[in-house]
């Protein structure tokens, strides 16, 4: 059994489905709305739990009504959740979908991340396969590097330059201007960083030279909308990576759970799940 974990952020979400992007001063009509918790920390431990079977998730949350919702909803998803409470209001956010599927969001509140002086059973990471990391204080990615495998998203920029923590892989968007870190500002350097771009598929390149390219994988369904697929693909990449399956392998998994995503509401309807390997 590969054993996993994510040790990041929340936060809760309202989608609203339209036909296009209201443009200034514009009403737009819903056809859709709904309301869940996410965030990438959620979005990757909800798909590892579908992977693995059970995960443990690090984290930090609001005392207030919303931040309570936040850790029942990812507990009925199958999600362990270990969350240090904070007092103020839940981080909250606005999702736009458009009819291309294409999702547009709004924040609200700051971000709310675990610290590694917070008393959570960290000691728990040095059973863990793999770790995904989204967020949290220098001494949160120290703790999640007892784990045999850490990746990470580069949204967690001050954190990966100050702490001095090396990472297994680093996951990031080709066309998100939130994850344009480079790379070779992190020291040490990531021994994997992975460019994702889309349908356009991606690309790889190892801390000791090597480079390649991978595809992307075939919707199994008409796509509905991006929001949690980055996520998604992380998750199943750090599962791959965990799991000993290589870095050809791993990216064949995180492409599949990238596409299956796609091609569900978000933020977790249809992602990858063991029965799909």
């Amino acid at each position: 059994m590969t054993r996993v974990a994510v040790v990041g952020h929340v936060e809760w979400i309202d989608f609203a489905r339209v036909p296009r992007l209201p443009q200034a001063g514009e009403i737009v009509h819903a056809t859709e709305t709904w309301e869940e918790a996410g965030g990438g920390g959620a979005v990757a431990a909800v798909q590892l739990a579908k992977l693995a079977g059970e995960v443990d998730f690090f984290t930090a949350l609001g005392e207030d009504e919303v931040g309570r919702r936040c850790a029942e909803r990812l507990e009925a998803l199958g999600v362990r959740v270990h969350a240090a409470p904070r007092p103020c209001r839940q981080r909250r956010g606005f999702t736009h979908i458009d009819a291309a599927g294409e999702r547009t969001i709004t924040v609200i509140g700051e971000r709310i991340v675990p610290h590694g002086e917070d008393p959570l059973p960290w000691e728990r990471l040095e059973e863990v396969d793999g770790v995904y990391f989204t967020g949290g204080d220098d001494a949160a990615l120290r703790q999640a590097r007892r784990a045999r495998v850490l990746v990470a998203t580069p949204r967690a920029e001050a954190t990966l330059l100050s702490a001095g923590v090396r990472l297994d892989a680093l996951v990031r968007s080709g066309g998100d201007a939130g994850e344009q870190l480079d790379p070779r500002r992190i020291e040490p350097p990531p021994d994997l960083v992975v460019s994702t771009g889309g349908k356009g598929g991606g690309t790889w390149e190892a801390s000791e030279g090597d480079t390649g390219a991978y595809e992307a994988a075939p919707l199994p369904g008409p796509a509905r909308d991006s929001y949690g697929a980055g996520d998604s693909f992380a998750a199943a990449l750090t599962f791959g990576l965990a799991a000993g399956r290589g870095t050809a392998a791993a990216l064949e998994l995180a492409a599949r759970a990238g596409a299956h995503k796609l091609a569900g509401r978000a933020p977790y309807e249809h992602q990858l799940t063991a029965a799909d390997l």
